[in-house]
């Protein structure tokens, strides 16, 4: 049953995730760029200038050039560490490379051991209150503190790469940004996706439809009004959260079957909505990436919420606040690559 027609952040304590329904912003990136691959095997020379083509189609950013200094050093070979972002801006004009309306709703560290057989992404709430350096090519100490996702507003992906390399000490390899708003095309091109519904609530924005409780297929429309409701649930912003994550994982699954692999249309058609979608960093390549990391199943991608004692008011702010001690730990472990290790000494922590 599907929507009807026209009719502050909160949360609790958060802390190490487990293997689950959490952000796919890579999984959507990784599974375009395998069928990207499948193509390119299959079709011989044409398929891979098509995949080509669409590496070209890509926009494109450089987030590094303004970052003059004071970046954590790379200390292992062959690790990679990924930059996710996802915007609710509704503006396709929004500059993402300065200051401006675009803000990020999602933000995600995905890290890719040496070895490339597994994926850490890191889930870090759009609230957490973290220092802001006062501008990309500034020390990690020269600004105030915010919530992170005000830094996207600050200065676009070049202060958010610097907002995350200061709060994280991990090196930023690449950038993938993406408005939700562009993935009402990639939903309508997989024919819609279904999403459950834990109550029945109103939407707050035009044309004011009724997601009934239960399961709901949504086209892209309704899918991206619901994940922009937050202010109907006690949760508020990890609710909305928590609803992005569901989507993507919808996409996901629906991208990944053999319905959309198998059809040359629909295949075209989302990968052709997913680049539309996406701004990279100028040394991105979507057919590399999908070579090299053509061995990632959904089974080997492990999802984690940055460490956080939750919500608290501060200077009159609903933030929330990061569990020092453990993120530093976490962070360590992915900047020496031994997140496997970090992940079996918080294995209790990471099932609560």
């Amino acid at each position: 049953m599907g929507p009807t027609g026209p009719g502050g952040s909160g949360g609790g304590p958060g802390g190490p995730g487990r293997r689950g329904p959490r952000p796919r912003w890579g999984r959507i990136g990784l599974v375009a760029g395998i069928a990207v691959l499948v193509l390119a095997l299959l079709g011989g020379v044409g398929a891979w200038l098509y995949a080509r083509n669409l590496d070209g189609d890509l926009a494109r950013t450089d987030p590094f050039s303004e970052i003059t200094g004071g970046r954590p050093a790379k200390q292992v070979d062959g690790a990679l560490n990924i930059l996710l972002v996802g915007s609710d801006s509704r503006d396709p004009d929004a500059p993402v490379d300065g200051a401006g309306k675009w803000r990020a709703d999602t933000v995600i560290v995905m890290h890719i051991p040496a070895d490339h057989k597994s994926a850490y992404l890191v889930s870090i709430p759009r609230d957490l209150y973290v220092p802001i350096p006062e501008n990309a090519g500034a020390t990690c100490d020269s600004g105030s503190r915010n919530k992170i996702n005000a830094a996207f507003a600050f200065g676009g992906l070049p202060l958010a790469v610097k907002t995350v390399e200061c709060f994280t000490d991990v090196r930023i390899d690449h950038v993938m940004a993406i408005d939700f708003a562009g993935f009402k095309d990639v939903t309508d091109a997989l024919g819609g996706v279904d999403l459950k519904v834990e109550r029945t609530i109103t939407s707050i924005h035009k044309p004011y439809r009724t997601f009934t409780k239960g399961v709901n297929h949504m086209n892209g429309a309704e899918a991206l009004d619901w994940v922009r409701q937050r202010k109907q649930f006690p949760d508020g912003d990890f609710a909305r959260m928590r609803h992005q994550q569901e989507f993507l994982k919808a996409l996901m699954d629906k991208a990944a079957s053999t319905g959309t692999l198998s059809n040359p249309k629909k295949l075209n058609d989302f990968l052709q909505a997913v680049t539309a979608a996406v701004t990279v960093d100028q040394g991105f390549s979507l057919t590399d990436m999908a070579v090299q990391f053509r061995s990632l199943r959904g089974e080997n991608l492990t999802f984690v919420t940055s460490p956080n004692l939750g919500g608290q008011t501060i200077d009159g702010q609903s933030v929330v606040v990061s569990d020092r001690e453990k993120a530093l730990a976490m962070y360590q472990a992915i900047v020496g690559d031994k997140m496997a290790e970090w992940m079996r000494a918080n294995q209790k922590s990471a099932g609560d």
